[in-house]
């Protein structure tokens, strides 16, 4: 038995206990007029989930498929833009949510183009300079994150049974407010991240 677990352990590589739903987004950087922009999508109002909301090109990790294959698919299927004018620059941290879900950003730069999105999945483009997100702080409101045992937690195999003092968290949920687009939950604090990189470099 020895033998088996150093052969299985010896050179694996170490992953995220649990099942997670995994995606992968897209910061696209495109140079305009001299200024250097973030392009954000504005979802169809069609949508079933999130309708109307602002976020990165992205979507989910299909079977076999890694993120960054992920995010330049969703990215060429959403804003209709063509693989060869666009160049990846790297990955950026990636986010592991309270909501079992793993988020991984990735950067690239997009050659200056008309954007023409696909209507199905997305309303209309929005274009936000870099400059913005680094002179402005987005405001900051905390969700609290609580346990809530289900009824048929067995609190008898506990120390304390029901008075057992779960653990609670916080999650920080940014908001950033341009031109009257505001741009927050996931999709601002991965650009806040990405933000806080680059000046932190």
């Amino acid at each position: 038995m020895t033998d088996k677990i150093i052969d299985i352990f010896s050179n694996r590589k170490g992953k995220v206990i649990g099942e997670y739903k995994r995606s992968a987004v897209m910061i696209f950087l495109l140079e305009e007029e001299s200024e250097l922009q973030i392009i954000f999508e504005i979802r169809s109002k069609n949508l079933r989930r999130q309708p109307g909301d602002i976020c990165l090109p992205g979507g989910r990790v299909e079977k076999g498929e890694l993120p960054i294959d992920t995010a330049c698919r969703e990215a060429m299927e959403e804003l209709l833009v063509k693989r060869d004018t666009f160049s990846v620059v790297g990955e950026m941290d990636f986010l592991v949510s309270p909501y079992n879900s793993i988020i991984y950003p990735f950067i690239a730069t997009l050659e200056p183009q008309d954007i023409h999105p696909n209507p199905s999945e997305v309303d209309r483009v929005l274009k936000v300079p870099l400059k913005f997100f680094m002179e402005t702080e987005p405001d900051l409101h905390e969700v609290d994150i609580v346990q809530s045992p289900k009824p048929d937690f067995p609190y008898d195999l506990i120390n304390n049974g029901a008075d057992y003092k779960f653990t609670n968290g916080v999650f920080p949920e940014y908001f950033y407010v341009y031109e009257g687009n505001v741009i927050w939950g996931f999709t601002a604090l991965i650009v806040k991240r990405f933000v806080d990189i680059i000046k932190n470099s």
